[in-house]
């Protein structure tokens, strides 16, 4: 075989090889089922920051000048993603979540239900939601909340928690606490950003 086949056809495996990857931010929002999905890009308890790169189609480590961003505060408090065919903001990035259960590996899509949304304000002045979720499955629940009442009454703490780190977690004062909203106002968040 010469040098030129050979080349072609490591060419023709690469393009098939892309085509076949998933793209997971194109994914739908809802299953058939009517259940919201969301995609993990950060595992509970890990302090380095992954992300879903649009180009490539693949998870990767964010960097910070070159090197793996790490972060210097306490590790993710729950699995960091988004909810696919959503939209926010110029970089095309999907609304955040945070999936409150166990341990999910990057790249993993599952079923969640939102029970609240943490607002925040970014430095720019950008609003920030992240929509607090748990896993459909009641048997993958780490906490007995299904919606913002039950999280409020139950798990006043974890509120704190979430809302304090959040704030911490990046630069200092690069991000402010706006408020908690309830399950509702999620609900019209991701309606608001889902790609038509």
């Amino acid at each position: 075989m010469t040098r030129i086949a050979s080349a072609s056809l490591l060419l023709v495996f690469t393009l098939l090889l892309y085509s076949c990857q998933t793209d997971y931010a194109s994914l739908p929002t809802y299953t058939g089922a009517r259940q919201l999905q969301a995609v993990i890009e950060t595992p509970a308890g890990s302090s380095h920051a992954v992300k879903y790169d649009l180009k490539t189609k693949t998870f990767i480590n964010e960097k910070l000048a070159g090197q793996d961003k790490i972060l210097q505060f306490l590790p993710y408090p729950g699995n960091y993603g988004f909810i696919p065919s959503t939209e926010v903001g110029a970089n095309s990035r999907g609304l955040s979540t945070l999936v409150l259960a166990e341990r999910i590996e990057s790249g993993t899509v599952t079923e969640v239900i939102p029970i609240a949304t943490l607002m925040l304000e970014k430095s720019s002045g950008d609003l920030y939601p992240v929509i607090i979720t748990v896993p459909a499955r009641p048997s993958e629940r780490t906490i007995k909340a299904t919606n913002f009442k039950s999280l409020s009454i139950e798990y006043p703490a974890v509120k704190q928690i979430l809302q304090q780190w959040f704030v911490h977690y990046t630069h200092p004062n690069s991000i402010k606490f706006v408020g908690w909203k309830d399950e509702h106002f999620a609900e019209k968040e991701i309606q608001r950003w889902m790609k038509l």
